[in-house]
């Protein structure tokens, strides 16, 4: 149960005794203050009093740089973005961030993505975001996630969590741990039922995660799976004029997801001397996704394109040929009445398996205290790929109703596709104290990536490929503490994000991609390599034996990739393709401060972040209703200097909790993010979409010492707005002049429970 004072919880940049891991693997840890960049935890008290049902969602609580974006329209598959880098679980979305769980890289082997919602939130114990540290390996460009869960030796007890609310929400977890001796064991379980705040938005989650512990004599082991098996009803966005007729409105439906998930790792430590241990971690993990996506289709009429056969299904092409759609048994597809519509499927599945293997030695050198890290690690992951597409009819509310006629031919024949992927590394990291006040790092991490692409239903041998990527990311950095509680930092790094399969295989603007679904041959691209720089300033002051402190950190950060890639849009409807984009640019500012004593807690935190294209490109994006005419194929400038999309300039967070009695506390928080670049207008002609400012309260009673009741209400306001803009063709589906969609943020909602702890 919550304390009936605040718990003492790891703050954004806590310098005082804090430690935090220098790599994915357990025996890495390093005193905070001496980290040459910005480290952000938040810890399962953290979690629990920000009433979250995600880990992103408590990660935007507690961390300056995070927002939450939404591609998808669910609360359960949304988008993390740290300093203008986003983890998505959406294929096709550029990834920037690296995630781990107990040392395990999680982000999923076709695309890199990251499923959020298998990780139930009530077990885990840490999760801290590291700004620029190429340790972590590939992906960790914009920096990375590590999330540590719970065991048997940090939780004992039992603890239940009964919560009920606004659109159909019922939510259940447990979770137990017990210590016996050298052993213990823990599991978690969660649940949970929601009807979801758009029309056909329902989800069922349902996760666990389990962890048998035993140490001894200097060794620890750990065996720990994870499972999960979740429907999530998806909606995207949906035409502004659209949502001004209700906001539960959705465009094109069925969008369901289903993903399956279970996974199995190991990890232990072994002290060899009072200096030197050595740290592994193995796993397996399989992955299992069916994807629904009803959609306007970009098929017409042939007689409509000008070309032969009338009453008959025709696609138009990138170079303005057309081709006659043929089913699954040979025939030309009638064209049905009224509008067209198609029903893709996708499906993936993904067995990956792993390890990593670490020795730190804290030996001193030359008289001072060292710390050294030296690892290796191979991450390799097969993947089945399948995608098709059912022509059909757009009937009342948009629900796209299938016809049964497989599209045959075209880039929208039926693709089967295997992959391989392997990931290897080999890194060190060394932090050496030159006096009591300064600290020196240095350190690096080779990446190998090796990729294969084979069709497997032998109808486009151009998807086989094969491609490998190699670099070397330095860092270096220094720290020095000022006077006791107050360090200065500053460090530069390197980091390296290959394409993955999702991208090689969608990476021509002549044959784009309807993604998530289809894939062509393509040329290759090139890797993404980012170059960090930042420095900053941290802070804590402590009084009354620790019963009350106040904890600050400011920091700028200075982020420049090379050959990003970034999303292409194709004339054609729906369909996109991946490429190069130059060079791209990310940097600000990040101010937080924290203050607690034992009747109240306060925290503020600003984050700027300029994100801004560095080269000059041309892209087309035919729904930019400011875009050039046809002629010019949409084509739209970009030049250096315009914003990139999706990236709020500003957010500012703050929150308060206060302990009205010793059994009653309250609280309230706000979350506040400007105006934001649709996607689509890369070159910055149009109107933005609107920034917002959300209120949330809550409270909690505790009953008696094991029995607490509680409150949560968010977005008290009721503001409508969006966290995400795209554009639509409204010369696709009569009645629409607003080419804007956006995917509609949650309204006011209110929840209730009960949790017992025994």
């Amino acid at each position: 149960m919550p304390p009936k004072a605040p718990a003492i919880a790891a703050v954004p940049d806590s310098v005082g005794g804090g430690f935090v891991k220098m790599s994915p693997v357990t025996g890495s840890e390093l005193a905070i203050g001496k980290v040459p960049g910005a480290v952000s935890t938040i810890t399962a008290a953290d979690i629990a009093r920000s009433d979250a049902v995600t880990v992103q969602e408590a990660l935007q609580t507690g961390v300056a740089g995070v927002i939450v974006s939404d591609l998808q329209g669910n609360v359960f598959q949304t988008d993390l973005q740290y300093r203008g880098f986003t983890t998505s679980p959406v294929n096709g979305a550029p990834q920037g961030l690296a995630v781990y769980q107990n040392g395990v890289r999680i982000n999923e082997a076709f695309g890199d993505t990251v499923n959020w919602d298998f990780l139930p939130t009530a077990a885990i114990n840490t999760a801290t975001v590291i700004s620029n540290n190429p340790v972590f390996g590939l992906n960790a460009i914009g920096g990375a996630v590590s999330i540590d869960m719970k065991d048997g030796f940090t939780f004992q007890g039992v603890e239940t969590d009964a919560r009920v609310g606004s659109f159909g929400r019922r939510m259940g977890s447990l979770q137990a741990g017990a210590q016996s001796g050298p052993v213990a064991a823990y599991i978690a379980l969660e649940g949970i039922h929601d009807d979801g705040y758009r029309d056909r938005g329902t989800s069922d989650i349902r996760r666990m995660y389990a962890d048998l512990g035993a140490r001894g004599d200097g060794k620890e082991f750990h065996l720990n799976f994870t499972g999960a098996d979740n429907f999530v009803g998806v909606a995207a966005a949906s035409p502004i004029e659209l949502l001004d007729q209700g906001w539960s409105r959705v465009f094109t439906t069925p969008q369901t997801t289903r993903n399956i998930m279970d996974m199995v790792s190991a990890n232990g430590t072994v002290a060899v001397s009072d200096a030197v241990k050595l740290s592994g971690v193995a796993y397996y993990r399989y992955f299992n996704q069916q994807h629904v996506d009803g959609n306007i289709s970009s098929a017409e009429d042939c007689g409509g394109l000008g070309v032969g056969s009338p009453g008959f299904l025709c696609l138009e092409n990138v170079d303005g040929s057309t081709t006659l759609l043929v089913d699954q048994n040979g025939k030309a597809i009638p064209t049905p009445a009224g509008i067209v519509g198609q029903i893709d499927r996708i499906s993936i599945g993904a067995n990956s398996y792993g390890g990593s293997l670490q020795a730190t030695n804290t030996s001193q050198l030359l008289g001072h205290n060292n710390q050294l890290i030296v690892g290796t690690g191979i991450d390799h992951g097969d993947v089945n790929y399948g995608a098709s597409s059912e022509i059909g009819t757009v009937g009342s509310n948009f629900v796209i109703n299938g016809l049964g006629a497989i599209i045959a031919n075209s880039d929208l024949r039926p693709v089967a596709l295997a992959t391989a992927n392997t990931y290897s590394g080999l890194y060190f990291t060394n932090t050496f104290d030159v006096t009591k006040q300064l600290s020196l790092t240095a350190g690096g991490r080779f990446n190998l990536a090796q990729l294969e692409l084979r069709d497997t239903n032998g109808l486009s041998s151009n998807l086989n490929n094969t491609a490998s990527y190699a670099r070397f990311n330095p860092m270096i950095g220094a720290t020095y503490a000022i006077v006791p509680g107050i360090t200065v930092y500053a460090g530069y790094s390197e980091a390296n994000r290959a394409p993955v399969p999702a991208e090689l295989a969608c990476a021509d603007a002549n044959n784009p991609c309807l993604l998530p679904a289809f894939l062509t041959s393509d040329p290759p691209l090139k890797q993404v390599v980012s170059h960090t720089a930042e420095v900053g300033l941290r802070g804590e002051v402590k009084r009354h034996s620790g019963e009350s402190s106040l904890e600050w950190g400011l920091s700028f950060f200075h982020t420049l990739n090379s050959d990003d890639i970034i999303n292409g849009y194709s004339v054609l409807i729906g369909r996109s393709f991946v490429e190069n984009g130059g060079d791209t640019l990310r940097q600000g500012i990040e101010a937080k401060i924290s203050y607690r004593n034992a009747k109240w807690r306060f925290y503020a935190n600003y984050n700027y972040v300029d994100a801004t294209f560095q080269s000059n490109l041309v892209l087309n994006s035919p729904n930019n209703p400011l875009n050039p005419m046809p002629g010019s194929n949409f084509a739209t400038e970009v030049r250096p200097g315009d914003r990139l999309p999706g990236i709020p300039a500003h957010k500012f967070k703050a929150g308060i909790d206060y302990w009205i009695t010793s059994e009653w506390r309250a609280g309230a928080n706000l979350l506040a993010a400007s105006d934001q670049v649709f996607f689509g207008d890369e070159a910055n002609l149009n109107a933005r979409l609107p920034g917002y400012a959300l209120v949330n309260m809550h409270t909690s009673y505790d009953l008696t010492k094991n029995v607490q009741i509680y409150g949560i209400f968010n977005n008290i306001l009721d503001k409508h707005y969006g966290t995400i803009g795209t554009y639509f063709d409204i010369t696709s589906v009569p009645g629409f002049s607003d080419p804007r969609t956006i995917v509609p943020a949650p309204p006011f909602s209110a929840y209730g429970g009960v949790k017992m702890r025994f």
